[in-house]
């Protein structure tokens, strides 16, 4: 694949505290609730997940928002805000030697989010803003950008360039399905490895891509049953990371993003097979 003239090349292994995204490494995870509920809530959730990826050997990157501005309606649930939930970042960073990623929604929020949190994400709809990719790339940062539902796989090139040409070699990019009809998504494979010749690591969100966006009328819905499926695929193909949003009782979490949340309990065997996939795939 061709790279825009003028730009730096992306890093093929971008380091994250202690986790590693390396298209050809071992799988690493980026995990959390949806959205950042409470301090204690976040306690347990990072505490669970440290626990449980330190007895399977997985990189971690903790994920929680602080707000969700990408929300179906008015009255839709968006976090705790910024005021609550960064001190809480520099906490559980300090607390269980975890880096954090949060998203960000506007060219200001990036300077201010970017010394409490390890990687700031843009989220889908925004993957196109340049003033927004420019504003995080500046604060030296990871930066993961969800693919939008409306780009084609190749078009990343050009969101990585924005970024790798202000001067940030360290940019992540993930795929977290197409729009399809009404109300759909749908995960095409074959934007793994098209993405993954732009040279960035390349994360595939398995929650997101079973969301049914606006599908519950005033929310979004999503059909959790096929996180696995769609996980075990991108796994399979070969990607350096997978993104999978998890709460211990995600049908009664304030989140709009509960019906794709996998279940705290149902982590462990999920992440025992996607990494056994992971072995076949890298012949590790």
């Amino acid at each position: 694949m061709n790279k825009p003239p003028n730009s730096m090349a992306p890093n093929s292994a971008v380091t994250v505290g202690n986790v590693v995204f390396d298209n050809n490494a071992a799988l690493a995870l980026i995990a959390g609730p949806c959205q950042f509920e409470s301090r204690q809530h976040a306690f347990d959730m990072a505490g669970a997940l440290k626990e449980l990826t330190g007895k399977l050997g997985i990189g971690l990157v903790y994920k929680t928002s602080y707000d969700k501005a990408n929300r179906t309606s008015l009255s839709a649930t968006r976090g705790a805000g910024m005021e609550a939930a960064l001190p809480v970042f520099d906490e559980l960073r300090k607390e269980f030697s975890l880096p954090v990623l949060t998203d960000v929604h506007t060219e200001e929020q990036c300077a201010i989010v970017a010394p409490h949190v390890d990687v700031l994400q843009i989220p889908a709809f925004l993957s196109r803003q340049t003033d927004m990719l420019v504003a995080a790339a500046r604060t030296g940062k990871v930066i993961n950008v969800k693919k939008g539902q409306f780009l084609a796989p190749w078009d990343m090139k050009n969101v990585v360039a924005k970024i790798t040409g202000s001067g940030n070699p360290n940019v992540l990019t993930t795929e977290r399905g197409a729009s399809f009809g009404y109300n759909t998504l749908v995960s095409d494979m074959r934007a793994l490895p098209i993405m993954a010749e732009i040279g960035a690591p390349v994360i595939f969100d398995a929650t997101h891509s079973v969301q049914q966006p606006g599908g519950q009328g005033g929310s979004s819905g999503g059909e959790r049953r096929f996180v696995e499926t769609l996980a075990r695929a991108a796994v399979a193909v070969g990607v350096a990371g997978v993104f999978i949003e998890t709460h211990q009782d995600p049908d009664n979490s304030t989140s709009s993003d509960g019906p794709n949340m996998v279940p705290l309990k149902d982590m462990p065997a999920l992440l025992e097979r996607l990494m056994a996939f992971d072995r076949i795939a890298k012949g590790h």
